[in-house]
């Protein structure tokens, strides 16, 4: 019951029926979180700013990141309980509130373990050796002859508890800083954390909590907090992209008691008292918009036009050995060219919101991925003092990248201070598709030659999309969010993309990239911005569908290829594991390919995200008659590092297969000339269930003398290429344009659609 709706029953009543009342609500977080951190500021140089003990010795971490179900804050639990010689079952890590963590950053880039682990692992370290410092003192004996396990400093017979020698005092202690917020913080103290050699919790496999409270419906949702005289609110949009609003016919909802209209130049919402009325008002309400022009070319136009824009900025991220002159004497060069569609967030429920506006201060419960530019972004937009915001992160139905949350932030702000009240702003499936920001399309193109061996000489490989920062990774500046941009604020289109990573070496090799202008300069429903691993899955797609197509020019099996252009230990190892647990046996592709109507195939892509190394062997079935791509199974080579938890390595390695099947098989943005048309599941259809693997193979491959690397993403950038180089190889047919619907592969081998 999510809120207490009042009913007539008296005390006898009750009684005499022989039931009972139950009354259940959720609860704007923890109160042993509020008690914990007293009043003290969170500062990166203060050890009270990472660590605290409790009286009954329990140990609180405080983690300026969040996790976005990937288990990142049982890892840091771990790291924690090890350095400081606790059970983990005595640590509780509190995620990226504002008021109690410092700025790490948030959820971004994969960077959760590591970077945010490590200010966490050197205070913890510090800590325990505050602690014995502490046990020393009290015991009258050197610090060296103690023995700490379990949170118990021992001397002999005589023994403290963490919780006797300093539960619930702050660690006045100073640490070393950079000076850096963001994920770039740094923060130690005196002391050494420990050596692999000796870990005891680091390297287990420990349970999420989580889980079982998805499960059982038990998870407290952004969505699911209340607060006292809340209002529920409701944004309304243009039916055609870039319309403003010209008037509004306020009598058309005078029907609907204590609906108030919010409007600030194109900002224009709803707010009611109860929610249904608020959806009823924003359905109703008439408005009359600017006789705005459609901006968007026809769906089937958008690569030509990606094509043919002009660049806004670009870059040769690497160029050596003068591939352009190499490509431009050769007689034998092989090109190939390869489309991406715009792709949205999907996530199971659109983004929701609740702000509550005061004088002397301003608190939001949200679900984004990075509090503390969320608060940055709302304290701006309302022409307040950052610290006046109180960011309470709280689980939202969705992630990866900059999706709708902090939209939906910006916009219950803003609600909230025109009502006087706190608002719940939610919104509805059709804005959550329609309106949040996309990951970028995109064109590539390689060109290469081979020498009379069958290795690469020169390779070209360049990329043409819209800017992956059109609207920041975060919404810590107005411009870049949608309230901003129609309250008229302005914009600052930044052009950015990249370059694929990896370590293949070729004699000359020009890896660039180029972006092109928003196709509507503000209040975009394609607007582009970061979406899981950024512009990995594009790029990766290309690139190493492209070695795939040379490998097979060369008559080389596809492993093999890759191998002769690696020196790099790391890449080659995770492509041999995957290629032995898979059962590889050398062949050229698509040398087998069924004349029947169930072809089967396999495929290999190899990619790096930042120092993580993955290959990816994708089997898959396609049918002749009905153009059904179907993996069946996958095989992952995988090293970042350390694994600090095994199992929650493997289930986030899973998620991202899962999340990028869809994207790779199901996931294209529709649109028409005015606005975005593929709102739904049914528009917009994602992986289900039916379509999941029969298998999913991983090899870890641990480093122990390795820092902990990231895990959320990497997996995530390879998958594309793996699906078509198997597709290939089942059909000899390339597919070069995502996703690989069953009606594209039904037209590609000539069957009717």
């Amino acid at each position: 019951m999510n809120q207490i709706t009042p009913i007539a029953l008296s005390r006898r009543g009750l009684l005499a029926a022989g039931g009972a009342l139950v009354v259940t609500f959720a609860a704007p977080r923890c109160a042993t979180a509020q008690l914990a951190a007293k009043a003290t500021p969170r500062t990166p140089d203060r050890l009270s700013s990472w660590i605290a003990v409790q009286q009954n010795g329990d140990v609180i971490a405080y983690f300026g990141k969040v996790d976005m179900g990937q288990g990142v804050d049982v890892a840091i639990g771990q790291i924690v309980a090890e350095e400081l010689d606790v059970p983990f079952a005595r640590v509780k890590v509190i995620q990226g509130d504002t008021r109690l963590t410092v700025n790490q950053g948030g959820a971004s880039g994969s960077t959760g373990i590591e970077l945010g682990s490590v200010p966490l692992r050197f205070a913890a370290a510090e800590a325990r050796r505050v602690l014995v410092d502490l046990a020393a003192a009290k015991f009258g004996v050197p610090a060296s002859g103690l023995v700490v396990s379990n949170g118990v400093i021992s001397a002999g017979d005589r023994r403290a508890t963490y919780g006797e020698l300093i539960g619930g005092q702050n660690f006045d202690v100073a640490m070393q800083w950079n000076s850096v917020l963001g994920n770039g913080l740094k923060a130690r103290g005196v002391a050494e954390p420990k050596k692999p050699a000796d870990y005891k919790i680091v390297g287990q496999s420990i349970a999420r909590s989580d889980v079982a409270q998805k499960i059982f419906a038990t998870q407290v949702y952004v969505g699911d907090i209340r607060l006292p005289g809340m209002l529920h609110g409701r944004m309304i949009r243009p039916n055609i992209a870039g319309a403003t609003v010209v008037s509004v016919n306020e009598t058309s909802i005078a029907h609907l008691k204590g609906v108030r209209i919010v409007k600030n130049g194109g900002f224009l919402g709803v707010v009611a008292p109860k929610e249904w009325d608020a959806i009823r008002a924003s359905q109703a309400l008439e408005v009359i918009w600017s006789d705005a022009k459609p901006p968007f070319p026809a769906f089937d136009k958008l690569h030509d036009h990606i094509r043919t824009a002009p660049a806004m900025g670009g870059k040769a991220e690497f160029d050596q050995g003068d591939a352009q002159a190499a490509l431009a004497k050769s007689t034998g060069v092989i090109t190939a060219e390869y489309e991406w569609p715009f792709q949205s967030h999907s996530c199971m429920g659109p983004a929701c919101a609740l702000a509550d506006v005061r004088a002397d201060g301003v608190t939001i419960y949200s679900g984004t991925q990075k509090p503390h530019y969320c608060q940055q972004g709302v304290a701006a937009i309302l022409g307040r003092q950052p610290q006046e915001v109180h960011v309470s992160w709280t689980t939202g139905p969705g992630s990866y990248g900059r999706n709708d949350s902090g939209d939906a932030a910006i916009d219950a702000a803003l609600l909230s201070q025109a009502v006087g009240a706190p608002v719940r702003l939610q919104g509805m499936r059709h804005e959550g598709h329609g309106w949040d920001p996309k990951g970028p399309a995109s064109v590539h193109t390689g060109r290469a030659v081979l020498d009379d061996s069958g290795h690469i000489l020169a390779l070209e490989y360049a990329s043409r999309a819209f800017s992956r920062t059109d609207v920041d990774s975060n919404e810590s500046n107005p411009q870049h969010s949608l309230a901003g941009q129609m309250m008229g604020l302005g914009t600052k289109h930044t052009p950015a993309f990249g370059v694929p990573e990896g370590a293949y070496e070729f004699p000359a090799k020009r890896l660039t990239w180029e972006s092109i202008a928003p196709l509507l300069a503000a209040g975009s429903p394609l607007r582009t911005s970061h979406l899981r691993d950024p512009v990995g899955p594009q790029l990766i797609f290309g690139y190493e569908s492209f070695i795939d197509e040379l490998a097979h020019a060369a008559k080389a099996d596809p492993i093999d290829f890759r191998l002769r252009h690696l020196t790099d230990t790391r890449a080659i190892d995770v492509i041999k594991a995957a290629a032995e647990k898979f059962g590889w046996q050398p062949r050229i592709a698509a040398s087998r390919v069924s004349a029947g109507d169930l072809m089967t195939g396999r495929g290999i892509a190899y990619a790096q995200r930042g120092r993580t190394v993955v290959a990816i062997i994708a089997e898959v079935t396609v049918s002749r008659s009905t153009g059904q791509v179907r993996p069946t199974r996958y095989v992952v080579g995988h090293e970042c590092g350390l694994v600090v938890n095994p199992d929650g390595l493997r289930h986030t390695i899973e998620g991202n297969i899962i999340h990028a099947s869809s994207r790779s098989l199901h996931e294209e943005v529709i649109f028409d000339r005015a606005q975005v048309t593929s709102v739904d599941w049914l528009t917009y259809p994602i992986l289900d269930i039916t379509e999941a693997p029969a298998t999913i193979d991983i090899v870890l491959i641990d480093r122990p003398d390795k820092p902990a690397l990231g895990a959320g993403e990497a997996t995530t950038r390879p998958m594309a290429a793996a699906i078509a180089n198997a597709i290939f190889d089942a059909t000899g047919i390339r597919l070069r344009r995502a996703p690989f619907t069953a009606d594209r592969m039904k037209a590609a081998l000539g069957v009717p659609v």
